[in-house]
């Protein structure tokens, strides 16, 4: 006898996607970018609003670094 597994689940699709349009995903695709990792900090806005792109970001924690290196 095989267990129903329709029991419990219900659908919690969006009713903005349809589920015809969900089919053809490729297995894997951002497996490498998994492995990889990303490493995210989310910035207050204050702190949005003085470094607004990544680089600019960077260059002040580098800095930082570099200065604290420095320090005795």
């Amino acid at each position: 006898m095989k267990k129903d597994k329709t029991i419990g689940e219900e659908d919690d699709l969006r009713p903005e996607y349809h589920r015809d349009e969900l089919k053809g995903g490729i297995r894997g695709k951002y497996l490498e970018q998994y492995r990889r990792g990303t490493n995210l900090a989310l910035l207050a806005p204050d702190v949005r609003a003085a470094f607004p792109t990544d680089e600019s970001v960077n260059d002040a924690l580098r800095s930082m670094m570099h200065d604290a290196a420095a320090a005795p």
